[in-house]
Parts: structure tokens; C-alpha cells; sequence
């Protein structure tokens, strides 16, 4: 008998990275996956448009606003969103097939849809990721090159809202740069394996 059984988790994590947009969490994601390939990125079900380099099936699930209605009424999402004038959702049967088969499963979705996924899954570990400052993602965002001035406006108001919400997190990560901020990430993930809790 080894000596944690019993005490070892049943099913894997679900690990939620929130961040406002421009904070790199795409970036600090991939390069997280690389150091850490046990970890399963969750891909999320969106109506918007596909951008340049994009793949579906890697980036998103691209689908029409009446396909991801018809997922929505049959309860096929763990959590939804509108943001930005698109859908956005998780799909809640391939996250309970992975976990219950032990495997660790990360989120990126927003902080509404962070906080949805904490009322469905309680011991969800919640990761925000966070800009070195305000004025380092305006220089983000503008470096992007995607955003009109109205827009850059509109997403930096929204970031201070939803780091306004930062208190609903178990974890605050600074991405000054990326393949540290990917360390730090992997460092919780491994921290919650750890833990001695009996997750059925």
C-alpha cells in the first residue's frame, strides 16, 4: 500500500487563468504548456471572427452565433460569456471526461466566466494574471496594432474592472515576463498536486 493512498486527488484539477486583455496570456499559456505538457488547455467554443494565423481546433472552436446557441440550450457549456460583442464557452462534458480521467485541465476565460466556474466547481484553482502596470498594457494593447483609440479606451476600463475582482483568485501572477510568469504557473500547479485533499 503506498503511503498516500487515500489521500491522493481522484480526479484532476481544473485550473482557471484569468487576465485582462493584452496582459501576454496567450503567451505565458503556450510557453506553460511547453514546460508543463501534462497540463490540458481546455479550447474554448467562440462566435467571433477568426484572426490572422488562427487555427480552429488550436486557437478556439469557431462557430456560428445559432451553433452556439443550440450548445447553450442543451447545457453543453460549464460557463458563457458575451465579451466584446462575441460568445465565448467552455465545454462541460470534455472538462469532466478529462478530469475524471486524472487529467489536469486549464481554462483561459475571463473573470465572469472565472467566477461561474467557481460556483460549478468550488476547488477550482484560480490563477489572475496581471500587467506590470496600467501603463505597461496601454503599451501593450497599442503595440498590437488591432484596436482603434475607442478601443484601446474601452479594454483598458475593462481591466480595471475585473482586477477590481482579483479577490475571487487563489493566485496573483505578474507578467513582467514570460517564461518567468510561465515558471510561477507551473510552481502552483505543482503545489496543488501536492496538496493532501481528497478530491472524488
Amino acid at each position: 500500500m503506498q503511503l498516500l493512498d487515500g489521500y491522493r486527488r481522484k480526479r484532476g484539477l481544473v485550473i482557471v487563468l484569468s487576465a485582462p486583455s493584452g496582459t501576454g496570456k496567450d503567451a505565458v499559456l503556450e510557453e506553460l504548456i511547453r514546460i508543463c505538457p501534462d497540463v490540458t488547455r481546455c479550447i474554448t467554443i467562440t462566435t467571433r471572427q477568426r484572426r490572422d494565423g488562427e487555427e480552429d481546433g488550436r486557437d478556439y472552436h469557431f462557430v456560428s452565433a445559432e451553433e452556439f446557441d443550440k450548445i447553450k440550450q442543451q447545457g453543453g457549456f460549464l460557463e458563457y460569456a458575451e465579451i466584446y460583442g462575441s460568445m465565448y464557452g467552455t465545454p462541460k462534458q470534455w472538462v469532466i471526461e478529462q478530469t475524471a480521467a486524472g487529467k489536469d485541465v486549464i481554462l483561459k476565460i475571463d473573470v465572469q466566466g472565472g467566477a461561474a466556474v467557481r460556483r460549478e466547481i468550488p476547488d477550482a484553482v484560480m490563477i489572475f494574471l496581471l500587467p506590470p502596470s496600467m501603463e505597461e498594457l496601454e503599451r501593450r494593447l497599442r503595440n498590437r496594432m488591432t484596436e482603434s483609440e475607442e478601443e484601446i479606451a474601452r479594454r483598458l476600463a475593462e481591466a480595471k474592472k475585473e482586477i477590481e475582482q482579483i479577490g475571487i483568485y487563489d493566485y496573483a501572477v505578474i507578467n513582467d515576463n514570460i517564461e518567468e510568469a510561465a515558471k510561477k504557473l507551473r510552481c502552483i500547479v505543482v503545489a496543488e498536486r501536492c496538496k493532501i485533499k481528497i478530491r472524488q
